[in-house]
């Protein structure tokens, strides 16, 4: 039993012959008994090291990284590796976990888009606390009318740009929306320079963010970004005929950036919203 060949070292530890072959082509394992025929055969009491080298490598470290570990035969090197490997592991399930989310994010986009109501629907909705990474570009999307789509695109450059400088995660950069200030859209002033993303606490740090209050929002669905300008005045209106006093700012909120809509553009739906209490 001391005395194994290839075979029955690979059976023995449920391992393959061509991984103990690799192992041995690298020299991080190669058999201990040379026989008188000239074979070599492996020694059962190497399992124990054959058993750390699997252990290392289930850990996710690299083969030369084990070979130097071992062949130091130090302690602290192998805890330093282990430690190393730990904060890699760390920044790995952060990015999974992240990367999880935002494909929860874009499926809840496709379910809200298919669930939406027609163009032109008001609906009073009571929507959650959220947090926004916003961005003011100092232009003025609605000053340039019919050419919108373009500005608003430059603007959407400028807040990637923005994402990326603040070690951001790009999964963020999407169905991006706009702000307008409670005042300028109670005074029918289409001004804004401000776009921003909805993001998670758990991965952007909280200086970076501002919160966007639950409450009762008045919601006017929109299926063409260059109706926007026609909506927002419109919503004002409504807000103002149905009796409800507008509590804070305006926002634009793509709920679904679905390019296959229309060839050439974003086929952006919106959610046009704006905080409101009963008077």
């Amino acid at each position: 039993m001391r005395r194994l060949t290839i075979g029955q070292m690979a059976k023995l530890n449920h391992i393959s012959e061509q991984v103990l072959r690799r192992y041995d082509r690298i020299g991080l394992f190669s058999p201990s008994i040379r026989g008188e025929n000239g074979y070599r055969y492996y020694d059962i009491q190497q399992s124990a090291q054959l058993d750390i080298i699997q252990y290392l490598k289930s850990l996710g470290i690299p083969l030369k990284e084990i070979k130097r570990q071992l062949s130091e035969e130090d302690l602290s090197t192998i805890e330093a590796a282990l430690q190393e490997k730990q904060r890699q592991t760390e920044g790995e399930i952060r990015r999974l976990k992240c990367q999880y989310r935002a494909l929860e994010r874009t499926l809840e986009s496709f379910a809200r888009y298919r669930a939406a109501p027609p163009d032109g629907t008001f609906r009073l909705e009571y929507i959650g606390p959220r947090l926004m990474y916003a961005l003011d570009t100092g232009e003025n999307f609605y000053a340039h009318g019919q050419a919108i789509s373009l500005f608003y695109e430059n603007s959407l450059r400028v807040l990637q740009d923005s994402l990326l400088k603040d070690g951001l995660p790009l999964s963020y950069f999407c169905n991006a929306g706009t702000l307008l200030g409670q005042e300028d859209f109670l005074q029918g002033r289409l001004y804004s320079t401000v776009v921003f993303v909805f993001v998670d606490e758990e991965f952007v740090p909280n200086t970076l963010t501002a919160p966007v209050p639950a409450g009762n929002y008045l919601c006017l669905y929109c299926d063409d970004s260059r109706r926007e300008a026609e909506y927002i005045l419109r919503l004002r209106d409504y807000a103002k005929s149905a009796g409800y006093e507008v509590c804070g700012d305006f926002l634009c909120e793509s709920i679904a950036d679905i390019p296959v809509r229309r060839a050439g553009s974003r086929g952006l739906y919106l959610r046009l919203q704006v905080p409101v209490r009963f008077r």
